[in-house]
């Protein structure tokens, strides 16, 4: 199997080079990242059980997928390629809302130093998850994940903690215009 790669980028999101996944995670070099969120017309938010056989973050819970835009990939063509790999479906429509540069550290040595695009989407259906890269799924509201977060912090994946307060926040701004 090809080893994967990660786009390394400087503050300004502008590529400075290539390098193999764990490798960038073992030096915690910045590289390009994106985090899909998936909406209902409820208002729900889709999340996802990380597989349990996962590198890092096993068993954990986490937005509707994220991952790292291939080389000459744009962010919305990678959203709904990574949509397809682990939720099984995709969307006709993805819109990144906002981006930002963020850094998680995790207890097996490994670093998330991300300059992540965050996107917005909406689907009512049941996903179609891929069990090697997904153990469960559930739909939540922004305040029953806010809430559960504060009760449950480790139940929740790092990057998710951080993403999902700049989401929410996002999303209250901009729904009281």
């Amino acid at each position: 199997m090809q080893k994967e790669h990660v786009i390394l980028v400087n503050e300004k999101d502008e590529p400075i080079g290539s390098m193999e996944k764990i490798e960038a995670h073992e030096k915690a070099l910045l590289h390009r990242a994106f985090s899909v969120f998936i909406m209902n017309k409820k208002g729900e938010t889709m999340l996802q059980q990380r597989a349990l056989h996962k590198y890092h973050s096993p068993g954990l819970w986490t937005n509707t997928c994220c991952s790292h835009q291939r080389d000459g990939e744009s962010n919305i063509a990678a959203g709904k390629r990574r949509l397809m790999e682990e939720m099984g479906f995709t969307v006709d429509h993805l819109e990144e809302i906002f981006s930002f540069i963020y850094k998680a550290p995790f207890d097996n040595g490994l670093t998330e130093h991300e300059f992540d695009h965050v996107m917005i989407g909406y689907y009512d259906e049941e996903p179609n998850i891929v069990p090697d890269e997904v153990a469960d799924w559930k739909w939540m509201s922004l305040e029953d994940i806010k809430s559960d977060m504060a009760l449950n912090p480790g139940h929740y994946t790092e990057w998710f903690k951080i993403i999902f307060d700049k989401f929410y926040n996002h999303l209250l701004q901009n729904t009281s215009k």
